[in-house]
């Protein structure tokens, strides 16, 4: 079986607290070190009121200094909405400080609507397509020292880069540039298998890399039973839904996903949704993730689970690394 990580998107769950999310966060890095996870990821969301992972800088040290072992990262930094100096400078702060265990993922989009994300750059306008192979070069010079200014102390501090995508694009960048690929198939599941086909075939060997390094993120939910797995997903699918329609939330509790009037349409979105991820048992979690694995090639398998209480993600993540076989780093 291929390494299993985890994607944390910190959910804020409705009647609780960022505070109490960040905390459920922290527990959970602990347990996914303990459990024999390989990294673990925190995501970029800017003007989610359900989603607490808006800083992942800030959050990756704090969950460093909670653990000893795991890999941290983001999953992931978006570049649009940042300069590469001070990218350079969190990241490589982040490495002196962890020396070895920092993964710095970086995606093209914003991560947010267009008016948050000209609030983050304090610009006018979106930034271009084009601009992102200058900066992702601009980014890499700081670590190696060779940038316009001196970025202390990211120099000869680097971390480990890879590129994330949802679509060809970065797919075949991280391919041209010899990078680890990370392939956003919790969101993008129609786009999997024609991304890693580009990624591999545009694949040139590099000092980092001899040969392609692909891992997908997957939406995971796993339960004692079928049914209970598919009771503590239903809020993680109709937060995703309010989301699409422009009205994103705090992640609402079983009872109140059960009690929501679906419309036909909106029943047709959940159900499509829910058809790419893997919620279940641990006998249906396990069939499923090995048929996952096996149909895309991949190196690596990151999980996100969202659920409104952090003790039932905590037991979702316990449930895999048992039936899986994962084998604890802190033996």
């Amino acid at each position: 079986m291929v390494p299993l990580s985890v994607l944390d998107l910190v959910p804020v769950g409705s009647g609780s607290t960022a505070t109490v999310a960040l905390a459920n966060s922290t527990a959970l890095v602990r347990r996914a070190e303990e459990l024999g996870f390989h990294r673990y990821w925190v995501a970029e969301h800017h003007a989610m009121p359900g989603i607490a992972s808006s800083s992942p800088a800030v959050l990756i040290a704090h969950l460093a200094a909670a653990s000893s072992s795991i890999r941290l990262g983001s999953g992931g930094v978006m570049l649009p909405n940042h300069q590469p100096l001070v990218v350079a400078e969190q990241f490589g702060t982040l490495e002196a400080l962890h020396p070895g265990r920092i993964d710095l993922g970086i995606g093209r989009a914003p991560g947010t609507d267009q008016r948050t994300a000209r609030a983050l750059r304090r610009g006018s306008g979106p930034m271009d397509a084009e601009d992102f192979p200058q900066q992702l070069n601009e980014l890499a010079a700081y670590f190696r020292g060779e940038g316009p200014v001196v970025a202390v102390p990211a120099a000869g501090n680097a971390p480990s880069i890879w590129l994330l995508g949802s679509s060809g694009y970065s797919a075949q960048v991280a391919g041209l540039l010899g990078l680890p690929f990370a392939f956003a198939h919790h969101f993008s599941a129609e786009n999997t298998m024609p991304a890693l086909a580009l990624y591999r075939e545009r694949f040139r060997p590099s000092p980092i890399l001899d040969q392609p390094y692909a891992m997908i993120a997957a939406n995971v939910l796993c339960a004692d039973t079928d049914t209970e797995a598919q009771r503590l997903a239903l809020p993680g699918a109709l937060s995703f839904l309010q989301l699409r329609l422009g009205r994103p939330g705090l992640m609402p509790s079983p009872e109140e996903a059960a009690a929501h009037p679906y419309t036909d349409e909106e029943r047709l979105f959940i159900s499509d949704r829910q058809s790419t991820q893997i919620i279940g048992s641990p006998q249906t979690v396990r069939e499923q993730v090995l048929e996952l694995v096996g149909r895309t090639g991949v190196d690596e398998l990151m999980i996100t689970t969202q659920t409104h209480d952090g003790a039932d993600r905590l037991r979702s993540y316990e449930l895999v690394a048992d039936v899986m076989d994962l084998a604890p780093l802190a033996a």
